[in-house]
């Protein structure tokens, strides 16, 4: 039953891994047919396109970018969902509950252009907000959707009404196997809601809270490219550019793959040394993370 997951898998998350022999190249797509030819008629270039890196400000740019706008994810989203999943929780009616769960799953599955429109119609230049202040005298001028100073609020704000609801199924379940005789016990010695939920709730979410951080900690330099790709127009690549999309506009549309590479591999190792980091502390604090120890 697993074989064609790992089928997927192996086709399209390892044997691409191949193609990153061309971070050490001057690869052109044109030095032969198709692209393992054109890899092995390309010159080598050793280090060089790492060397380029050191002495790229835009590259600079992106990495300060993607680790702001992460970091504030980090902080503001991730735990949205623990408390949405405890609210949730706490519903004794399960036709509300069915409800409440409906209503905040639902923007993970729109698309970001929608997600965007939303965010224009309401905040935009034209929006809601805009026309209201104009209406009470207040400002003429108000656009948040252009507003660079404003955007990594704005990019978190929309990752948090996206993806939140979503993100309390992990905590729904883990809440599900929680021995109800517990709440009992804490309720008999005069535990109140708040005592209970300190004493019983959290820390049955405590394991799951630890595997989420470290795998959030060791994605913090991919930043969703779609959400940057349509607003960057409208702030410009200083405030806007992560390194999901600078590796797009070098790789794709400037044709610099071998740069574009060797970024991809940069990010890669530096991912792998914050999953283990992370989960070191993981198992500082006694939880066992994305692995167990030996």
């Amino acid at each position: 039953m697993t074989l064609p997951a790992v089928a997927l898998l192996v086709v399209f998350a390892y044997v691409p891994i191949a193609g990153n022999v061309i971070a050490f190249q001057f690869y052109s797509p044109y030095a032969g047919d198709g692209f393992f030819d054109s890899m092995q008629n390309s010159a080598w270039t050793g280090l060089e396109n790492f060397q380029r890196l050191l002495d790229d400000h835009d590259f600079w740019n992106a990495v300060q970018n993607t680790l702001l706008f992460s970091s504030l994810q980090l902080i503001f989203y991730f735990p949205v969902p623990i408390a949405l999943a405890l609210l949730i929780n706490s519903i004794l009616h399960s036709k509300v509950r069915a409800w409440a769960q409906a209503v905040l799953y639902l923007p993970h599955f729109f698309s970001w252009v929608l997600v965007i429109t939303v965010f224009q119609q309401l905040f935009g230049g034209a929006g809601l907000v805009a026309q209201l202040l104009r209406d009470w005298g207040v400002t003429d001028s108000f656009d948040l959707m252009t507003d660079p100073g404003f955007f990594k609020w704005l990019i978190t704000a929309q990752v948090m009404w996206k993806d939140a609801g979503w993100g309390i199924i992990v905590f729904l379940a883990a809440l599900s196997t929680v021995n109800t005789e517990l709440y009992e016990s804490a309720a008999v010695d005069g535990a109140g809601r708040w005592r209970r939920m300190w004493h019983v709730t959290l820390p049955a979410l405590r394991p799951v809270i630890a595997l989420l951080l470290v795998l959030q900690v060791g994605n913090m330099l991919t930043v969703g490219g779609e959400q940057f790709l349509i607003q960057r127009t409208a702030v410009g690549p200083g405030a806007s550019e992560v390194l999901d999309t600078y590796v797009w506009h070098k790789g794709i549309e400037g044709g610099d793959f071998s740069y574009a590479a060797a970024i991809g591999i940069v990010k890669g190792f530096f991912s792998v040394c914050l999953v283990l980091a992370a989960n070191r502390v993981a198992h500082a604090m006694g939880e066992q993370g994305v692995y167990s120890r030996r």
